[in-house]
């Protein structure tokens, strides 16, 4: 595969896209070139951008590392790689590293943006730490106590993190919840929740995923929202016994450190730890067979939309 030329995937205008290739200038110092070996398709904020649904207030915080084009389209979005150094300064080539980009064959990037993966971690399931990091810094935000009553609602490639991460709180009481037979198979724990939870992660995306994680709430128990809604309106029941039951309903984003941790933790601690964490296959997801990306085009929304894909799917480089 040549190096000085680069295949990234756009998006087009709302529910199209297309391969287009570039030529990649020199390499600029303090910079490595890096040929893709895996990338990851995050199902949740690509299929928003995909629909065009994300509000113009968001565009410059939503922006994802070496985006090109703007959501209004076209736009070259991803943000979950693994990929091999072919060149340039600071890390030795055949380093295997994993780097926020776009769905691209080739690119170049600052040295410390190609984050080394530790020995033991599989090119396969390297794009899982951003969604790992993800689910860290929900647990950072509101950890649950020993013997916790715990409930995660939306079995994707967040709520799956959350589950493993989860499991190993000693004498935990853990469901999870997803419409999905695949998705709560692969969950592997309880499929129901006695209700009356001390916490609930919501993942689902979807207003009844909120709806339910408020039903499994006990007294002053704390729903955790991560997911993002773009332009939708979500109808929140604020009647009935959220006041007596004094719920509390708190963001969780991974854009910022959690406050529990910023102090003494960086974005790039984040990152390194779920690096670490993926060494152990305990941690890890199934994420099936990847995609050829030269067939990406064609397969894109359905990978995006299907209810019993891959949590996350996976786009294959050669």
């Amino acid at each position: 595969m040549a190096t000085d030329r680069a295949t990234a995937l756009w998006l087009t205008a709302p529910g199209r896209c297309e391969l287009r290739e570039s030529a990649l200038g020199p390499l600029a110092s303090g910079h490595v070139r890096v040929r893709a070996r895996f990338s990851g398709i995050s199902r949740g904020t690509e299929r928003l951008v995909f629909a065009g649904a994300v509000p113009a207030s968001e565009h410059e915080r939503m922006r994802a590392p070496f985006q090109e084009g703007g959501f209004a389209f076209p736009v070259k979005y991803g943000y979950c790689a693994s990929g091999t150094v072919v060149a340039g300064d600071g890390r030795a080539p055949g380093t295997h590293v994993f780097v926020l980009h776009p769905h691209q064959d080739v690119f170049d990037v600052p040295v410390a943006m190609a984050v080394p993966v530790p020995d033991g971690v599989p090119d396969a399931v390297v794009p899982l730490a951003a969604h790992l990091e993800t689910a860290i810094n929900a647990l950072w935000d509101h950890p649950p106590r020993v013997g916790d009553r715990v409930a995660v609602v939306g079995l994707g490639a967040v709520g799956l993190c959350l589950v493993r991460l989860l499991k190993a709180v000693p004498g935990i009481v853990l469901a999870g919840i997803d419409p999905s037979p695949a998705a709560r198979t692969r969950a592997d724990v309880a499929h129901e929740s006695a209700g009356d939870c001390d916490i609930v992660f919501h993942c689902s995306g979807t207003a009844a995923g909120l709806e339910r994680a408020m039903e499994l709430s006990g007294f002053e128990a704390t729903v955790v929202e991560l997911s993002w809604y773009g332009t939708r309106e979500v109808p929140v029941a604020l009647g009935g016994a959220f006041h007596s039951r004094r719920l509390t309903i708190a963001a969780s984003q991974v854009g910022t450190v959690s406050p529990a941790r910023r102090a003494t933790r960086s974005h790039a601690d984040r990152l390194a730890l779920a690096l670490r964490l993926l060494a152990d296959p305990a941690f890890r997801l199934d994420l099936g067979t990847p995609v050829p990306f030269a067939e990406l085009p064609r397969h894109y929304a359905d990978l995006l939309e299907a209810p019993d894909a891959s949590p996350l799917p996976l786009v294959s480089y050669g």
